[in-house]
């Protein structure tokens, strides 16, 4: 079908053409005032340095500390290692993209930084999930727990949940098998700094059905069967790992579920989803690696005295002094 004029513009075939033959691409023009884009950078900022701050303390926390090396934990070090990347490397890019409406950094890192992005998201959410199988044998089958969930065990789910996405991501991205048919898409792509990772009917289907709908399915279903078990034994222990593990997991759906739906939807909509839209719901997903640090702040003890004793430079005093930091923890 013929392509529609732009509003204020020439023809999308004329244009296409000027910019194919000279290399003529420019960013779509943006209309948001200095105060929007002060706001806008304000919040997003925001939200980098808790996502970078917050998950450095768990990195240095559970590094630091010999008391809190445990199973579980080395999972949520992982996982904070994942969202410390996310707002260190990609949220700084994309955040200028999202405010200033255009992609400046070429597009050689656009392709880098569009993979790295997701498949640091792909990680983090193979995480919770690796987090929550730990979770299930330690409550559900605490007998066969040190068993089960061994140091071998324990790497063995870290390899998988960074080789998976990597392998997946990178393979689909090099090839470009993530845009093969995609006519409606290659334009402003082609036209526009426009820096943003799509997919195709099929591998939109095989990212929602194998990277979100699966591990959310198992999460949801382990989840449940904790809250079941910890309400029967009646532990307050275990009843306050469900709870925590609830909010862990409704955090997950609320910031993740709206992006993978476009993912699956945009593709059959012709991708006519606005890019403020989808913007939105990218960041809606960032926002989970920012949640993770405040929700361990707010219900582990650990994290609150592992940051008092960060910030108060205490961290660097004896190991003896420090001994006695944890004495109940893992």
């Amino acid at each position: 079908p013929e392509l529609e004029e732009l509003p204020g513009q020439q023809s999308f075939p004329a244009y296409l053409s000027n910019c194919l033959n000279f290399g003529n691409k420019s960013c779509s023009p943006t209309h948001r005032s200095f105060y929007v884009q002060v706001i806008m950078y304000s919040v997003m900022t925001g939200a980098m340095v808790i996502t970078i701050f917050g998950n450095l303390v768990i990195i240095i926390s559970i590094s630091h500390f010999r008391q809190l090396h445990s199973p579980t934990n080395f999972l949520i070090l992982s996982m904070a290692t994942t969202d410390f990347l996310l707002g260190f490397v990609i949220m700084p890019y994309s955040m200028v993209r999202s405010v200033e409406s255009c992609w400046y950094f070429g597009d050689g890192f656009c392709k880098f930084h569009a993979s790295f992005d997701m498949m640091l998201s792909l990680t983090s959410i193979f995480h919770l999930c690796s987090i929550a199988i730990d979770r299930f044998y330690a409550v559900c089958d605490p007998l066969h727990y040190t068993t089960t969930m061994t140091t071998s065990m324990i790497k063995r789910l870290l390899a998988f949940c960074w080789s998976a996405p990597a392998l997946f991501l990178f393979g689909l991205v090099l090839s470009e098998a993530n845009v093969s048919g995609m006519q409606s898409y290659e334009i402003p792509v082609a036209c526009f700094k426009f820096c943003a990772l799509t997919f195709n009917k099929f591998w939109g289907t095989i990212l929602f059905t194998t990277c979100f709908f699966t591990p959310g399915s198992i999460m949801v279903g382990i989840y449940s069967k904790i809250f079941i078990v910890s309400m029967l034994e009646s532990l307050k222990k275990d009843r306050k790992a469900a709870k925590t593990l609830g909010i862990v997991m409704g955090v997950f759906l609320a910031c993740w579920l709206p992006c993978f739906l476009a993912i699956l939807i945009d593709p059959y909509l012709d991708y006519s989803t606005p890019i403020i839209v989808l913007d939105l719901l990218v960041w809606l997903g960032y926002f989970n690696s920012t949640c993770n640090p405040l929700i361990h702040g707010f219900f582990y003890p650990w994290f609150r005295k592992a940051l008092k004793y960060i910030v108060s430079g205490k961290i660097f005093s004896s190991h003896s002094e420090t001994a006695k930091l944890f004495p109940e923890a893992h």
